[in-house]
């Protein structure tokens, strides 16, 4: 790393939680194989910061309230704990989103630590660059993408640390297209070394 100028100035590792990976209730298929990539990431990035779905038990995302999605990331259940193979070291922060019973958060710049939302918390540390991998391409890494955009971060997605849920076949290479037009650049997590 001597020397060379690093491509994000943070790294935000969007929901990276049991229930989304192969045995959750709420399966990103291939989910567990952004592991290496995010870990490598997280080791060559000054910053690291992780969302997680928070989820009160009758949250309004849940079919048994009219929602799309089956119950997932239960506050204080396994399936919202981390997957056992990210590397927890490097992050410095945690924020939960979709806390809240009556209100869907897909974006971790909606989420909060100790009260303060990411994107306050990343401008305090003068963060202008943020790399992001996470699950799942499709709803929630492509939220936070196009939220940073919008607050005015330079985003780097890294390729191979994210994988789409692919409800409707395309659904993942669509939202890549819709992250590349609205400013995101695209990298390998090997580049950020």
């Amino acid at each position: 790393m001597a020397g060379k100028p690093s491509l994000a100035d943070a790294f935000l590792i969007v929901d990276p939680q049991v229930d989304f990976c192969p045995g959750g209730t709420l399966p990103v298929p291939e989910g567990d194989a952004i592991f290496l990539a995010v870990n490598r990431a997280a080791r060559n990035l000054p910053l690291v910061v992780a969302s997680r779905d928070w989820h009160p038990p009758d949250h309004c995302s849940f079919r048994s309230r009219g929602g799309p999605w089956p119950p997932h990331c239960v506050q204080d259940t396994l399936g919202a704990e981390f997957h056992p193979a990210l590397d927890r070291g490097p992050i410095q922060a945690v924020f939960s989103k979709a806390t809240e019973r009556d209100h869907e958060a897909y974006s971790a710049f909606e989420g909060t630590s100790e009260g303060v939302r990411l994107g306050d918390w990343l401008r305090a540390r003068g963060v202008g660059r943020l790399a992001v991998a996470g699950l799942a391409t499709d709803y929630c890494v492509r939220a936070s993408v196009l939220d940073g955009l919008r607050l005015g971060f330079e985003i780097i997605v890294i390729e191979d640390g994210v994988r789409a849920v692919e409800v409707k076949p395309g659904d993942g290479e669509r939202a890549v297209a819709e992250m590349r037009r609205a400013g995101a650049r695209f990298a390998r997590s090997e580049e950020l070394a």
